[in-house]
């Protein structure tokens, strides 16, 4: 039984959110990580991120904490921050608002729960619950980050995590229930 061992490397998106620039997935030794050196096949993409889960098959969990099993295939999977990375704001089709993550649209899409967003003011990145067996939270990109920034409320000041969420005529309080898988290196 052969199994063939494919790395890959999760790019972060730009820290600019003027720059568009999407998460891209490569073959871990590219020597040159760019539009042209990454995967861009949808069909590809949305299989690869519908199968992607904590890595917990004994092999490499130190160095790639993600695994994309595909038939015997492995795909060990490395990223700076977190493998889901959300890119859009949906409607869905019975109107329900979705986020969209990694450029799936539709295919790759959480329900959209303001309350439950975090915002770490230490780095200023967004998160949001994501698929339970990737770890149950995701990145949320940086111009989309951008876009919902004007809704949030700092009772506790401009240097603190905020504390509410202004959605849709609604003020929602910040639960912060995905500080522990953030923070879980940490040990807090």
């Amino acid at each position: 039984m052969a199994c063939l061992l494919i790395i890959l490397f999760l790019s972060p998106p730009s820290p600019n959110p003027s720059s568009g620039n999407p998460v891209q997935l490569f073959l871990d030794d590219a020597k040159v990580k760019n539009f042209i050196t990454c995967f861009k096949d949808k069909q590809f993409l949305v299989f690869f991120f519908k199968q992607l889960k904590l890595n917990q098959s004994g092999r490499y969990e130190a160095a790639f904490p993600y695994l994309s099993p595909c038939g015997r295939e492995q795909n060990f999977v490395r990223c700076d921050d977190l493998p889901i990375v959300f890119t859009h704001l949906l409607q869905g089709a019975s109107g329900e608002e979705l986020l969209s993550y990694c450029g799936g649209a539709d295919k790759l899409a959480v329900p959209f729960q303001p309350e439950k967003l975090l915002m770490l003011p230490e780095n200023g990145r967004l998160y949001h619950p994501g698929p339970e067996k990737a770890g149950g939270v995701g990145l949320v990109k940086s111009a989309l980050a951008f876009e919902l920034s004007p809704c949030f409320d700092y009772e506790q000041g401009p240097s603190q995590a905020p504390t509410h969420f202004h959605w849709r005529d609604r003020r929602h309080t910040l639960t912060n229930e995905l500080l522990p898988f953030i923070r879980k290196d940490e040990g807090t």
